[in-house]
């Protein structure tokens, strides 16, 4: 594994990850990435994710990309001495992440009210749908539905005049980012207090948030002085462009941009347009100026481009192709992608930690277990304790 000399600065912070899919998961993976003590409790019967595996059941693509830096225990929290080994386990950890509905949570004397009792300094992350005060709260909730119930739809409904789901799982992973922040800060707040809390995370509010900072736009005013939704986005003409040989994303951001984006093209016409003359860019200009920029995109290759931008401070970055990610030279030197030989799945690509710390760096310690992989280990551990 990587880095294993540094602890991470969550070393001695032990996490119990009782939530499943990838919203919780994946704010559990981040905090084990820190280097917390994770302990991931899965039923025998639910463990098994459905997907596409190699070599061992479970062990899929989105299992391995969610669950490192953790330990798999399996227990049934039907069956009651199981789920008292579980509420054992949980009276040890500084954090429980769950994603479960309030009445199953209910039923397995799983509240926060139920575990502080016994726990008062537990951090309890409980990652929701919707807020748990609402009507909406024992919806089901997907992507798709925080998606559409958040605004994002309608986002690209307008941009793309087509109701698309954004072709990634958002709602999920910022989600997770957002568990993993309010965790952070509610460890800091113990420390200095002693006292741990509960902290809920709905995704729809979280999305609904993070949606109308750009969004809210005439709106923020009260009364509107203009409609909701940054211009910039929602134009249709707001994507990447074609070069000769590739595709880019070439962004002209002010007069002298245009200008020199222009010139590059052998464009003198256009560099000398009055539109990109004047000391600032008229947002009813931007489509058109957009189409120009495309067409004259395919004037040179992306590494001209690359070479022209930078001399000019044109922002401007080649489109990644996931199928080459491996091969970029920016994710080599990042060590964003890196290959170990999983104890089961052999050879397997993992995603590197993004953030850097100076003195207590991330690391990657264990590849994600088959579940239940640790139980023994872990319920020895437990038992040294009493």
């Amino acid at each position: 594994m990587a880095d294993t000399h540094s602890p991470g600065p969550l070393d001695g912070v032990r996490v119990i990850d009782l939530s499943t899919v990838v919203m919780g998961p994946y704010a559990a993976q981040i905090l084990g990435d820190l280097g917390a003590d994770v302990i991931k409790i899965e039923s025998p019967a639910d463990s098994l994710h459905v997907g596409a595996y190699r070599n061992t059941p479970g062990m899929t693509p989105m299992h391995l990309n969610v669950n490192r830096n953790k330990r798999s225990v399996a227990l049934d929290l039907k069956d009651e001495a199981e789920h008292a080994q579980a509420l054992q386990l949980i009276h040890t950890a500084d954090v429980l992440i769950t994603n479960m509905r309030p009445g199953a949570l209910a039923r397995l004397s799983l509240t926060y009210e139920d575990l502080a009792a016994a726990n008062p300094g537990l951090v309890y992350a409980h990652a929701a749908g919707f807020r748990g005060d609402s009507d909406r709260s024992d919806a089901a909730a997907y992507d798709e539905t925080v998606q559409a119930a958040s605004g994002l739809v309608d986002i690209a409904n307008r941009a793309l005049g087509t109701p698309l789901y954004l072709p990634s799982i958002l709602a999920d992973k910022v989600s997770g980012l957002t568990i993993a922040y309010s965790v952070l800060a509610a460890l800091l707040y113990r420390d200095r207090t002693g006292h741990g809390q509960q902290i809920e995370v709905p995704m729809a509010d979280t999305l609904i948030a993070f949606n109308l900072i750009e969004h809210l736009a005439g709106h923020t005013f009260e009364p509107p002085t203009g409609p909701t939704g940054y211009p910039r986005s929602l134009s249709k003409q707001h994507k990447a462009r074609r070069t000769k040989d590739g595709l880019a994303a070439v962004i002209p951001y002010n007069p002298p941009n245009y200008r020199d984006f222009f010139a590059a093209a052998d464009r003198p016409d256009l560099a000398a347009d009055p539109r990109v003359n004047g000391p600032t860019l008229d947002t009813a200009d931007f489509d058109d100026l957009s189409d120009l920029v495309g067409e004259c995109a395919r004037a040179l290759t992306t590494a001209e481009w690359a070479e022209v931008c930078a001399k000019h401070s044109i922002p401007m970055a080649p489109v990644l192709e996931l199928d080459h990610a491996h091969e970029d030279s920016y994710v080599r030197e990042g060590h964003l992608l890196e290959t170990f030989v999983h104890p089961t799945e052999g050879p397997v690509r993992t995603i590197g930690i993004p953030v850097k710390f100076s003195a207590t760096p991330g690391s990657i310690r264990r590849l994600a277990p088959v579940p239940g992989q640790d139980t023994e280990e872990v319920l020895a551990e437990l038992a040294a304790l009493r």
